[in-house]
């Protein structure tokens, strides 16, 4: 496709294609095909285009707008569908996006902490009930070593264009031409800081994602001393995800090639009918047992047992052990993933608090709300994505208990949380909604403050995050206590 000069996506401060507009065409399609495919006769189907495209990563079908949950303000004509929003929130000194004067090379932030940030991957076992995970961690100065890639994979954008209903072949090449050298600024493999205790943080994505696209998030609270496992779920909720495989005996004997293979998990689309709350809430509970089984994984490794990583990797893991504050452990996860705290909570007391971000109510089962959650939790909102229903449900979850903390971030989106913000320039920012009218690294900064804030006071850390307690509160700029969602009877009705 010939480029256009006009829109840039600042990752690489290349141009969008001059046709990209065919992709807003809308057009039906049926259900997904089979959720697995091996990786060498991995299908590059074609799939018909849909509209707003990479405005659809947030949850889809009843319950929510269509769509990495990672945002939509594109609206479900189904039950479920956004309440009445306050009228627009003031944002102060906004950022100026879309000028030819602001435009510049953009990338995943730095953390802000006093250490570096390494990270790796483990992944366990030859089989889909294993543990597949990204390590973020205080790192040694590691100047040897080269930043992680961000997307890892070619068949993620394969995945991430089935998630978007677009042809794969199409879907494949723009991303891998605007964000395939993006990397995020951990060192990969570097070696592990010694000489304290961390906490431990378990990360859960949101629907359509998976491991490495809340890297900023990730990134700032290893560079705050908290050692963080991003789980990449397993229950065809991730765009893609694998795990590996021994090849049979006959397929080995092929040229020389390994003995292991990549057997891909793709997103499974809803099927005609299905309800789509009874889907969600099972694949919440399998992804409660996978944010377990990592915070198992982890202990295991700190008490200094060995563990099997079938990736090849030269990361040392007895470098881990003794590391982590066993006593000092908690879940955070944004949309999909802030359903996937509460249910955790819910099921092992080992974490003590939970952080949701923009969290999807709709998988949460109706058992969780009879008190079923003792823990603090904090939830923390954009001001565009939320509606009615959805927070009567965090408000059900949090009523009479002070530390169950609600906030919103004024002129944030769905997107404000994962890295899709961050690598998109401010045009095309704006047009998918990648990027709300609160400069995305303000609203990120809001957030992990909170976050730090929130985890200092219920993990007992002695830090001083403290600082930021009154964002917690929600007072400060662009921060508002509670929602910005009316929620009177007669808009209810």
């Amino acid at each position: 496709m010939a480029p256009c000069r006009k829109l840039v996506f600042q990752a690489r401060g290349r141009s969008l294609p001059d046709r990209f507009s065919h992709l807003k065409t809308k057009a039906k399609f049926g259900p997904s095909p089979s959720g697995r495919a091996r990786q060498s006769v991995c299908p590059r189907e074609r799939r018909p285009p849909a509209g707003a495209v990479a405005s659809r990563l947030a949850p889809e079908g009843r319950g929510r707008p269509k769509g990495p949950s990672c945002s939509s303000s594109q609206q479900d004509g189904s039950r479920g569908r956004p309440g009445h929003r306050t009228s627009g929130l003031s944002v102060k000194a906004p950022m100026e996006m879309g000028s030819s004067s602001t435009e510049k090379f953009y990338r995943i932030p730095e953390g802000k902490g006093p250490h570096s940030v390494g990270c790796t991957d483990l992944m366990t076992e030859n089989a889909v009930e294993g543990s597949f995970l990204r390590l973020y961690y205080p790192s040694c100065n590691a100047t040897d070593n080269e930043e992680a890639p961000w997307i890892p994979d070619k068949e993620y954008y394969q995945g991430l264009s089935d998630f978007l209903n677009m042809y794969r072949v199409v879907g494949e090449r723009l991303f891998q031409y605007y964000v395939g050298s993006v990397t995020c600024p951990a060192k990969s493999n570097a070696a592990f800081k010694p000489g304290e205790k961390y906490p431990l943080l378990v990360f859960s994505h949101g629907l359509g994602a998976f491991r490495t696209i809340y890297s900023a998030i990730c990134i700032e609270m290893a560079s705050q001393g908290f050692i963080v496992a991003a789980v990449e779920h397993r229950d065809e909720s991730a765009s893609a995800t694998y795990y590996c495989k021994k090849r049979s005996i006959s397929e080995r004997q092929e040229e020389s090639t390994s003995n292991m293979e990549k057997e891909w998990i793709y997103y499974r689309k809803l099927k005609t009918g299905e309800e789509e709350r009874c889907l969600r809430h099972k694949q919440v509970q399998q992804r409660a047992q996978e944010c377990i089984k990592a915070l198992n994984l982890i202990l295991k490794i700190n008490s200094g047992e060995e563990v099997m990583n079938v990736l090849n990797s030269n990361f040392d893991w007895n470098s881990l052990k003794d590391s982590v504050d066993t006593s000092r452990i908690a879940v955070m996860g944004h949309s999909f993933g802030g359903a996937t705290v509460i249910e955790s909570l819910s099921k092992e007391i080992r974490f003590r608090c939970g952080i949701a971000l923009d969290a999807w109510m709709l998988p949460v089962g109706d058992d969780i709300y009879q008190n079923s959650v003792q823990q603090p939790l904090l939830f923390i909102n954009s001001e565009k994505f939320q509606w009615a229903d959805n927070i009567l449900k965090m408000k059900k979850l949090s009523s009479n208990d002070t530390n169950k903390k609600m906030i919103t971030i004024k002129g944030s989106v769905h997107q404000s949380f994962p890295d899709f913000t961050f690598v998109s320039g401010g045009i095309i920012g704006r047009f998918f909604k990648l990027k709300g009218e609160i400069d995305p690294n303000e609203a990120i900064d809001i957030s992990n403050h909170a976050s730090l804030a929130f985890l200092q006071k219920h993990l007992s850390l002695k830090k001083d995050f403290d600082k930021w307690d009154s964002l917690v509160d929600g007072i400060g700029p662009n921060v508002i206590p509670g929602t910005n969602i009316d929620l009177s009877p007669a808009e209810l009705e």
